[in-house]
């Protein structure tokens, strides 16, 4: 199994993913609706239309009026409310440092590919140590198209020296399972936010790190090498 093991890699998302952020997201969110009069934001919206999707692009399409600094205070505005409701609660998913130790010692090439802010991702790391486990870190301001489009997926799987069908994606939201399944690579989605029964297309769905091993996700590649 160990020669199967090296010859893919595992791209992580992180909002949802690594930490079980998204509820407080989700808050953020709906306070700034409210504060600018935007109305109520459903669950729905937040989940098929917000999530995964990098904060500008949602600021621009929410507040067409506004310039680059009145779109760049209201981000400071939203990061401020999410990191107040959420630096009480911040750990890792269940499992997470485990299994990233886990894929390390199979020798498992790692990447983070996230649309989050280099700031939003300092707050998180800088919380739970496991920035020394990745590879790469992709992050937003490094690619020009945001999920759903594959472009952040590709240029992990580029910085990891892996075509994109030797690549695993964890991901969350529907946006980034959109992107993941556009760039080619096996999708394991992971139920913080969403059923299993909404996420879809993908290759396994998990409640948490614990259910899952680097052989059982290996396998996901192994099936491919028997058809």
């Amino acid at each position: 199994m160990a020669a199967t093991n090296n010859t893919f890699a595992a791209i992580f998302d992180m909002d949802g993913t690594l930490v079980d952020n998204t509820p407080y997201h989700f808050k953020s969110w709906q306070a700034l609706f409210k504060k600018h009069g935007k109305g109520e934001l459903s669950r729905h919206t937040y989940y098929t239309e917000i999530s995964g999707v990098p904060i500008m692009e949602t600021l621009k399409v929410l507040f067409p009026d506004k310039d680059e600094a009145g779109l760049k205070s209201l981000l400071k505005e939203k990061e401020s409310l999410y990191r107040e409701l959420y630096a009480p609660y911040l750990v890792p998913v269940n499992g997470l440092e485990n299994f990233l130790t886990a894929l390390k010692n199979s020798g498992i090439k790692i990447a983070m590919a996230t649309s989050a802010t280099v700031e939003d991702i300092d707050f998180i790391l800088n919380a739970v140590p496991i920035r020394d486990d990745f590879d790469e870190i992709v992050n937003s301001s490094m690619v020009d198209k945001p999920k759903p489009d594959p472009q952040i997926f590709l240029k992990a799987a580029e910085k990891l020296n892996r075509e994109p069908v030797n690549c695993v994606v964890f991901e969350d939201s529907l946006a980034g399972i959109k992107a993941a399944n556009a760039a080619g690579m096996k999708v394991v989605a992971i139920t913080t936010g969403l059923a299993a029964d909404e996420l879809h297309p993908v290759d396994l769905v998990i409640n948490d790190y614990s259910e899952l091993t680097v052989q059982k996700l290996a396998l996901l590649f192994k099936k491919d090498q028997n058809d």
